[in-house]
């Protein structure tokens, strides 16, 4: 099924035959050996994905219903919840947490900046947190949190760790056994969804927890969920002969192929692509006189936020665009008709991005800007290539 468009927004992302050939393959009874076998070959490579400790759980559903079974999971009613928001889509744990009686309180930065984990520290030095929870990619702003220094800061006061990987998973590092700082503070709980990075249609929420975090899923007893309780998918995970909830059998098809080819691929490898992706794709806009929201010091590998040069319209730019066969999102809240996102993430390639570079200036070109097409198709290629050489000698 040969993709008509190239579909560069937050998610989904494109699907590429093999993926679309495994979702389309007869669907087999959720009982069957035979899928039996793939779901468990899904959920070894999910933990392969996140290198977890402890379990994975892939249910049918979006990335906010993931990030619902994250935080329902370890925070109980009237146990305070601490959300580290850098846009849009952090802010969305707050009224998730206080749907469940959670008492929240939130850190926001501004749109564009990190956090700053000395807030975190001071915070978090009031005491009394079961849990943060970290948006490792905003969709909203692509700024990327800086784990590095956000882990330990939560480690040292007790919490658990929640990171929001939907916009990163496959496309970011987000290993559960890496130890963060110097006293080895690692991540509790990462949730993401199939269709971004990992590079499968929408319809799979997907949750890693680790060991302590399964610990506390114990310690709370009996929580106010049913479908995302992880206690009654537990068996599941362990043997998908088992029957709670029917599975979106194709999806898990899907699923099993997508994570096949990012593992085919190699986790190091697909990292310094993405790496070498957003940094080519930024400065190549950047020809145009785009500039990206987040500076190079924050950015994200996965996703940009580029703000429209003056007098470039939104709604006329986008939909030129997407005529010419290439799809980017509008940009959210404040910055709404000011930028649009494009998602540099999954199963795309070089050739790709070279031609909607190229397709960008001709529609900027028809807005009446200045013609740099040329020079900014070339600094895509040479700088993604020279990105790709240098963080490979890192």
């Amino acid at each position: 099924m040969p993709n008509k468009e190239m579909l560069f927004i937050p998610g989904p992302t494109p699907v590429i035959d093999e993926i679309y050939d495994a979702l389309s393959s007869e669907t087999w009874a959720h009982t069957d050996p035979r899928f039996v076998r793939i779901f468990s070959e899904a959920i070894q490579k999910t933990k392969d994905l996140f290198q977890t400790d402890g379990e994975v759980f892939i249910i049918a559903g979006s990335g906010t219903l993931a990030m619902e079974m994250a935080i329902v999971n370890v925070v109980a009613p009237g146990e305070k919840l601490l959300v580290v928001s850098q846009g849009y889509f952090g802010d969305r744990f707050i009224d998730l947490g206080r749907a469940f009686g959670m008492e929240v309180e939130a850190l926001q930065a501004e749109w564009g900046k990190q956090i700053d984990p000395e807030q975190v520290r001071q915070k978090l030095a009031e005491g009394g947190f079961k849990a943060v929870t970290v948006t490792h990619v905003d969709t909203s702003t692509g700024v990327a949190a800086d784990l590095e220094a956000l882990v330990p800061v939560v480690k040292e006061a007790g919490a658990l760790f929640i990171l929001d990987g939907v916009c990163a998973a496959a496309g970011v590092e987000e290993n559960m056994c890496k130890g963060y700082g110097n006293g080895g503070a690692k991540i509790d709980i990462v949730l993401t969804g199939s269709q971004k990075a990992i590079g499968v249609p929408p319809g799979l929420g997907i949750v890693a927890f680790n060991r302590s975090a399964l610990a506390a899923r114990e310690e709370l007893g009996q929580i106010s969920a049913y479908y995302t309780d992880i206690k009654n998918w537990l068996p599941i995970m362990n043997n998908p002969g088992k029957y709670y909830a029917t599975p979106p059998v194709n999806m898990i098809y899907a699923l099993n192929k997508g994570l096949e080819i990012v593992m085919a691929e190699g986790l190091e490898a697909r990292y310094r692509r993405h790496r070498a992706l957003g940094r080519a794709v930024r400065e190549a806009l950047g020809v145009y006189g785009m500039k990206a929201l987040a500076t190079e010091e924050v950015a994200a590998p996965t996703l940009s936020c580029i703000l429209y040069p003056q007098g470039v319209d939104d709604a006329a730019f986008r939909k030129s665009l997407a005529d010419k066969g290439v799809v980017v999102a509008g940009a959210l809240a404040s910055l709404a008709g000011k930028a649009f996102r494009i998602g540099h993430m999954g199963n795309v390639t070089e050739e790709m991005f070279g031609k909607a570079i190229r397709l960008i200036g001709d529609t900027l070109v028809e807005l009446g800007q200045p013609d740099a097409r040329d020079f900014a198709v070339r600094t895509f290629h040479e700088v993604y290539q020279s990105q790709l050489k240098e963080c490979s000698s890192v």
